[in-house]
């Protein structure tokens, strides 16, 4: 992202905890990108003292897993100003709201826009010291801020250089659009002989997901999208978003994967202890079920992967894993939580479900078939 930023005229801050990482980095003065987009991305600044990369930016995207969501607005809290916009790249479940209430627990007041992706723009891995590689980029990227009344603030801010961000209604349809949670726990758990064995030296998407996994991932996505129809919002399944973000071409989820070329070259973890489980089921599965059991909704195929994780990993992944307590929903109805999102508030006006399916139904269609005609207008 930083070198993709770069290479498109941005003036870009490059921050990380780790300085042993950046060393390679500010011996170059940048980043040397490849794959789609090829050419050396040379940055402003690069520093391990996040003070000093949040100086004079106005738009700070946080581009890590999910489980550094939480130290990062900790880290980031006293030195916000008014007018900054953060962008999660992407949120998983619940990672906008996860950073909102950590920054008010450590008293930022400032007027700030906190937005999440649904998922990450590019098909991408670190292939070296200061080297990185885009394989692929999704045609479209949904993206919504917190509250959802601001979104449109974030989309005229980035379109003119990342024209892939999609507005939609809210952050819990980017949170339960969480496609990462689908792809990545099941196939690295039901891979673990073949990743330990060979160091995961074979193609993730096209070799670790056969047809019985790709079976096990579609009743998982059915169930996250039963958890989103339970709020009124109108998910997006795993097939139609690989259609939508790649054009892939296939009637099931395997057949879809193995069409993908954008996928092609993109290898499995090099060892289970890996993000694909430490970052997805905690922040990905685990608020999903949490959301469900709240809600009284079943989602047997979600809890045994969440169940088969702890017991691997030794680990309550429940227990660290963002809940409906630690998002700050514990105790709203459906209505209440989508009141939230929307509004920043809750209201008492009472809104039929049946008119909210419609109301979002229709902002889905014109946020899918008009949106040419808002990038005229943004034009």
């Amino acid at each position: 992202m930083a070198a993709y930023l770069a290479l498109n005229g941005c003036k870009v801050n490059l921050y990380n905890r780790s300085r042993e990482r950046l060393e390679p980095i500010i011996k170059k003065g940048g980043i040397f990108l490849s794959g789609i987009y090829q050419g050396f991305g040379r940055l402003n600044k690069i520093t391990d003292n996040i003070e000093e990369a949040l100086s004079g930016t106005d738009i700070i995207m946080v581009v890590t897993p999910a489980v550094a969501h939480r130290y990062l607005a900790e880290k980031m809290s006293p030195y916000l100003r008014d007018g900054q916009k953060i962008i999660l790249n992407p949120g998983r479940t619940g990672g906008t709201l996860e950073f909102y209430n950590i920054l008010k627990s450590n008293n930022c007041n400032a007027d700030l826009i906190i937005s999440e992706t649904q998922t990450f723009l590019y098909a991408s891995r670190v292939v070296g010291p200061a080297r990185a590689k885009i394989f692929g980029v999704k045609n479209r990227v949904a993206i919504a801020a917190f509250p959802s009344n601001r979104t449109r603030e974030i989309i005229d801010k980035l379109y003119r250089i990342l024209p892939q961000f999609s507005p939609v209604e809210n952050v819990m349809k980017t949170s339960l659009d969480n496609i990462g949670s689908i792809f990545h726990p099941a196939p690295t758990l039901l891979n673990m002989a073949w990743i330990e064995s060979t160091g995961g030296n074979f193609s993730y998407y096209q070799q670790g997901i056969s047809p019985a996994i790709s079976k096990i991932m579609e009743k998982m996505d059915q169930e996250r999208m039963n958890v989103a129809e339970s709020l009124g919002i109108s998910p997006i399944s795993a097939l139609d978003w690989l259609r939508m973000s790649y054009g892939a071409r296939g009637k099931s989820l395997y057949e879809l994967l193995q069409n993908n070329k954008q996928y092609e070259g993109i290898g499995a973890p090099e060892e289970i202890k890996h993000r694909y489980i430490l970052e997805d089921v905690p922040m990905g599965l685990v608020p999903i079920s949490s959301l469900a059991n709240y809600f009284g909704i079943s989602t047997p195929t979600i809890d045994m992967i969440i169940e088969l994780a702890n017991l691997v990993y030794d680990t309550n992944f429940r227990k660290i894993g963002r809940t409906v307590k630690s998002l700050g929903l514990l105790g709203l109805n459906k209505k209440e939580i989508i009141d939230l999102v929307n509004k920043g508030s809750i209201s008492n006006v009472e809104v039929h479900p049946k008119l909210r399916r419609t109301l979002y139904k229709g902002l889905d269609n014109i946020i899918y078939g008009q949106f040419a005609e808002y990038q005229k207008e943004v034009e």
